[in-house]
């Protein structure tokens, strides 16, 4: 195609559908717009888009030219992506991924790390979705389970993250605490509100604990650690937060099958960067003083 710029129109116009918002986004006059759309329909001989009271909507033949389109425009924020982490030097955005649950354990080494090396600028990326590294929305990932096994990517074993069955001092008040497994069906428990979750623990506790005993669920571990503090039930916990909070207590002993694997994943662009490679050595080195 000769000009690139009318088919970025087309594509604003078909994610706006409107002429003016597509004229706001791009930065241009509406007119602009208007005859960038009429040109590249001159040029192919098909109506892209069916104009009506509301705005534009794509026909037939626009999907199919959006579609390349959007291929079009995920390959630049890929590519401005890995160019933005590509500086020789430790600093700009550091982007960091992982599960809220490791958030207790991450966020003192990603200050210590800017407080290291203060022209960092450090961006903490929570959640269940998991963060694309081949497009540039995250330098370093943690993820928990399975070997991740995206192309171009470089994954390293981390760590085996322990949990613990924990009940706090307002619950064993009002309830006392299990004498051994066989008890636990007489007791109260918070769970992550997802009852087809693979993790591990939750597998385990499902096979022992029949559902009516689940009495508080919660779909973000912040708020699961708050509730079982609070004495709504027991719960897992990352075993760091029976170590840092001594209103915790382990109910039962831990036990190795309800550990993750956690691992370190970098795209391959980026992970000889200077500054990817000064936080995964930072990172390394204070999980080692750590643990021992």
């Amino acid at each position: 195609m000769d000009n690139w710029d009318e088919i970025r129109t087309a594509f604003q116009v078909a994610r706006r559908g409107t002429v003016s918002g597509a004229a706001e986004a791009l930065g241009v006059h509406h007119a602009t717009v208007i005859r960038h759309i009429d040109a590249l329909e001159g040029r192919l001989g098909v109506k892209l888009f069916q104009r009506h009271a509301r705005g534009y909507t794509a026909t037939e033949a626009g999907q199919d030219l959006l579609q390349v389109a959007q291929a079009t425009d995920d390959q630049f924020t890929q590519l401005a992506g890995r160019i933005k982490g590509q500086g020789e030097g430790v600093s700009g955005d550091l982007v960091i991924t992982s599960l809220d649950m490791l958030s207790g354990m991450l966020t003192p080494v990603m200050v210590a790390f800017q407080a290291e090396h203060p022209e960092v600028r450090i961006r903490y990326r929570t959640g269940d979705r998991v963060f694309r590294l081949e497009y540039g929305e995250a330098h370093v990932a943690i993820r928990a389970g399975s070997m991740p096994e995206e192309p171009d990517n470089v994954v390293q074993p981390f760590m085996s993250q322990r949990m613990s069955l924990a009940a706090s001092d307002a619950y064993i008040a009002q309830h006392g605490i299990p004498t051994g497994i066989e008890d636990l069906p007489n007791h109260y428990f918070v769970v992550y509100d997802n009852e087809k979750s693979r993790a591990p623990f939750g597998i385990w506790l499902r096979e022992r604990v029949p559902e009516e005993r689940y009495t508080y669920r919660a779909n973000d571990n912040r708020n699961m650690l708050d509730a079982i503090m609070a004495g709504a039930g027991i719960g897992f916990v990352i075993s760091q937060e029976v170590d840092r909070n001594p209103e915790l207590t382990e109910v039962i002993p831990s036990e190795e099958n309800w550990s993750a694997p956690l691992w370190l994943v970098t795209h391959v662009d980026l992970h000889r960067t200077t500054k990817v490679q000064a936080f995964l050595r930072f990172l390394k080195e204070h999980m080692k003083s750590v643990s021992h």
